[in-house]
């Protein structure tokens, strides 16, 4: 297991420089891994490295 830091919504949003529903779109499509921990989504930051490169990929090709 990696030792990642879990990052709640707004981090995640601040990292990505994007909007909540924009988050919560790759959420909701499985484009950005995340767990639930009682009511509270976390998202490991070892998954929005891999989002990252996964887009930076795409746009290459």
């Amino acid at each position: 297991m990696r030792n990642d830091e879990l990052l709640t919504v707004p981090e995640a949003m601040a990292r990505l420089k994007i909007g909540r529903s924009a988050l919560y779109d790759l959420l909701r499509t499985r484009r950005l891994a995340s767990l639930t921990i009682g009511r509270a989504r976390r998202i490991p930051t070892h998954a929005l490295d891999d989002y990252v490169q996964r887009h930076l990929e795409d746009a290459a090709r």
